[in-house]
């Protein structure tokens, strides 16, 4: 009932959609009241030899309009509960993608993805179960109940009704018990479930490795492991299921036979009449529906309940970066800057970046550089307010990060970060991800910006083409021109390239480079690379090492220090000439 109480929201926005259902439901118990005592009233005029063709021509008819009429009502209470029910499902789905997409980067370090995609395909439908037969179950075996006891005590016999519903606690008793083991289970089944999502998306993601490493043999085993602790918790709910209609079947069968036994003998007493017998036991027959439907009920309510708790648990994390009370939401300036900016990851021992202090005025460009893992990446998306952030640390515009609102910042940011996931789409599509008014020129402009021009001869459908999950038909070199693009026909104020140009060669790097200085003067530029040539134009370069600036200035600043910089750029400068 928890989960009934729990989905209150839904129910009072839905009330005359379930009220006119549940409406239905009550007629429909009502109705089905009629055929027993018609039957009932039937048998006794056969025994008295009273039966007459008008009379057996009207039960007949009156019968048949009651059919129909059930029948009907049938249709609009399925229409009507269902429907809601479907309502609710699109409702949560939509709900938990708009949580999703609004979460930061340490909600997806903790949860993973199996797990996420198994609340959205197995969970919400168990919610929905619980929003259509649960509701269904709850009111019809309630009144279905209620006025059938009703009924046998006042027209037939009270102490007869009495007998019969000696077996019944014991149902009450079992079907807790059986509730209860069968929420725990289904809890786990749904973990189990979640962890073999997690391992597919894993395997099918990292398919070329697995096969360049020749782990393809491990990796389907590993998967026959997962595979079967699923198997196994799924078939332990299964136990717990098979034992729900045995024992309701058990317990109506001890009903039957006490209502048949204590009836026959009331009936040779002329407590009660023979019609009355037969009309007793289709009413206890009407209670079977009921005493299945409690046991189903308590079945889907768990189930409900355990699937609810999984999806509530991630409605409770909140975004660890949210706008504030009253957000800026226009910055007039393209100036970057960061005071003493100290950050650590959350959890973290220690911070990946400290003391971080530079000034990027308009039009400028940034150059960053460092051994790997020494914070390029991390300074960049502490740009994009992807984490909390030490306050006054770091502006955009003269602007604190933190007081800007999240919609601003990021429309006014251009990122190419360097995973560069591209969509299974075309490549047009994957251009215009961020603008999709763009036109065909303007699309095909980007790609040339990017110097995709030439490549795009090699593909037959030129920009219609599909370049597959993940581009997994394109090289790393085209994938990464393609994001580049989508991120130049932002034309964004601050464009950030993270590591963006690391699978192109020399020659494609300095013409990429070059249209990035035309295209985009007078606006702010940020550079992080491991090869140096990809930041020798910028105004600024700062060297990073463990968290720390050691060197900062331009290249012949940094050249004329005679440090990291200057060696690293001398021996790749040797590497390629020995290339070339």
């Amino acid at each position: 009932m928890q989960t009934l109480r729990q989905l209150s929201w839904f129910f009072k926005a839905h009330w005359k959609r379930y009220t006119v259902g549940i409406a239905f439901l009550f007629l429909i118990d009502l109705l089905m009241l009629l055929p027993p005592r018609l039957i009932g009233e039937m048998v006794d005029s056969i025994r008295d030899s009273s039966l007459t063709a008008p009379a057996l021509m009207k039960t007949v008819t009156i019968l048949l309009l009651l059919g129909l009429a059930l029948y009907g009502m049938r249709f609009m209470w399925r229409y009507l509960l269902n429907g809601g029910a479907l309502i609710l499902e699109r409702t949560l789905r939509d709900r938990l993608f708009a949580h999703l997409t609004r979460m930061t980067p340490s909600f997806y370090s903790r949860k993973r993805s199996g797990d996420l995609m198994a609340v959205a395909t197995n969970d919400i439908p168990a919610i929905e179960q619980t929003a259509s037969t649960g509701v269904l179950t709850l009111a019809d075996s309630l009144f279905m109940t209620l006025v059938t006891l009703v009924v046998m005590v006042t027209a037939i016999d009270w102490k007869l009704t009495l007998a019969a519903l000696i077996p019944m606690p014991f149902l009450a008793w079992s079907t807790a018990y059986y509730g209860r083991l069968l929420h725990e289970r289904f809890y786990l089944a749904q973990e189990a479930f979640g962890e073999m999502n997690d391992h597919v998306q894993q395997s099918v993601s990292g398919v070329r490795v697995l096969r360049a490493f020749v782990q393809e043999k491990a990796d389907v085993e590993a998967y026959r492991r997962v595979s079967e602790k699923t198997l196994e918790r799924n078939v332990s709910v299964s136990r717990i299921d098979a034992l729900f209609e045995p024992t309701i079947g058990i317990i109506i069968g001890f009903s039957f036979l006490i209502g048949l036994g204590y009836g026959t003998y009331l009936v040779f007493t002329s407590a009660i009449s023979l019609g009355d017998l037969a009309a007793f036991n289709m009413y206890l027959g009407l209670l079977i529906w009921p005493m299945f439907a409690f046991g189903w009920l308590v079945n889907v309510l768990q189930r409900g309940g355990a699937s609810h708790k999984r999806l509530s648990e991630l409605f409770i994390e909140e975004p660890d970066v949210r706008d504030q009370a009253d957000p800026i939401t226009s910055v007039l300036s393209n100036v970057v800057e960061a005071r003493r900016f100290t950050f650590a990851y959350p959890g973290a021992d220690k911070p990946a970046l400290r003391d971080i202090t530079f000034t990027l005025g308009e039009g400028e460009t940034l150059g960053i550089v460092g051994r790997t893992g020494s914070g390029k990446s991390t300074l960049c998306r502490s740009l994009l307010h992807q984490y909390q952030l030490q306050p006054g640390s770091l502006f955009v515009g003269g602007v604190p990060i933190e007081s800007l609102s999240l919609s601003a910042l990021r429309g006014k940011i251009g990122y190419v970060p360097q995973e560069h996931l591209l969509f299974s789409r075309t490549i047009a599509d994957n251009v215009a991800f961020g603008k999709p008014e763009a036109t065909s020129k303007e699309v095909l402009r980007a790609l040339e910006l990017a110097e995709m021009g030439s490549d795009l001869l090699q593909f037959r459908e030129g920009v219609e083409t599909k370049v597959g999950e993940r581009g997994v038909s394109l090289s790393g070199g085209q994938k990464q021109r393609i994001s580049i693009a989508r991120a130049l026909l932002l034309d964004a104020d601050i464009l950030i390239l993270d590591d963006s140009l690391s699978a192109v060669d020399a020659r494609t790097e300095e013409s990429i480079l070059r249209h990035l200085r035309q295209e985009r003067a007078g606006k702010t530029t940020i550079i992080t690379a491991h090869r140096l040539s990809s930041v020798q134009h910028a105004h600024l370069i700062l060297v990073l090492d463990e968290g720390q600036i050691v060197e900062r200035g331009t290249h012949e600043e940094l050249m004329a220090q005679n440090g990291w910089y200057a060696e690293q750029f001398r021996r790749q400068q040797m590497e390629q000439d020995v290339a070339g």
